[in-house]
């Protein structure tokens, strides 16, 4: 059991450490400093942020402890029904995505921009556009919600599996703040409206764990 315990804590500090150098690069103080040193070679850095993300979490991954005791197992009918709502999940996060620029997401077109003489520093490391309509009606990060619908609903479940899911989830909670006050220096009253009239990540308005006032 010690050695479970010691598993789990190794497990919540690495994925701690990646979720606060995930926030700190994604943040405009960060971003900021690159352009004082480098310009509009900002353009570059989006790609560059998404490409040390992948790596950094895939080495997180396999170097942290991976702790296989079995939290359930479900039998058959259920390990197949469970798969139900997992697929309609990931179908809800393939609807998001045509919300949005994966180009953009990735930092292709940042490159493309800069080369053809185009980029403005003042985007930072991206053009960001005000979602309100499609998935974005019934929550602000629909891609976040879904997304940890699509890891809950499996037909096995580890410890290893949970601990990382809680990480994950308290990462999307998290990190969604620190997007929002970005989209609030963006967007200004139109992004504080939305968030009055629409739930942060949990489809449900739940006016209880709202803000009533969103600016601090």
């Amino acid at each position: 059991m010690i050695v479970f315990v010691v598993d789990v804590l190794l497990i919540f500090l690495f994925f701690s450490l990646f979720g606060f150098l995930h926030s700190y690069f994604a943040s405009n103080f960060a971003k900021r400093i690159i352009i004082r040193r480098y310009g509009n070679l900002i353009a570059f850095y989006r790609f560059a942020y998404v490409l040390f993300s992948l790596i950094s979490f895939y080495v997180i991954y396999i170097a942290v402890p991976h702790p296989n005791l079995i939290i359930y197992d479900l039998p058959y009918p259920f390990d197949f029904l469970i798969l139900i709502p997992q697929f309609l999940s990931l179908a809800v996060i393939i609807w998001t995505l045509k919300y949005f620029s994966v180009k953009e997401f990735l930092g292709i077109n940042q490159i493309i921009r800069w080369f053809n003489k185009e980029y403005n520093v003042n985007e930072l490391d991206e053009k960001l556009t005000l979602h309100v309509d499609g998935p974005y009606k019934f929550c602000r990060h629909p891609a976040y919600f879904f997304t940890i619908m699509f890891l809950i609903f499996r037909p096995e479940m580890d410890l290893f599996y949970l601990v990382m899911l809680i990480c994950i989830t308290a990462y999307f909670i998290v990190g969604s703040y620190y997007e929002e006050k970005k989209l609030i220096e963006k967007f200004g009253s139109n992004y504080i409206e939305y968030q009055k009239n629409v739930p942060r990540i949990l489809p449900i308005k739940l006016s209880i764990f709202e803000k009533k006032k969103i600016l601090e």
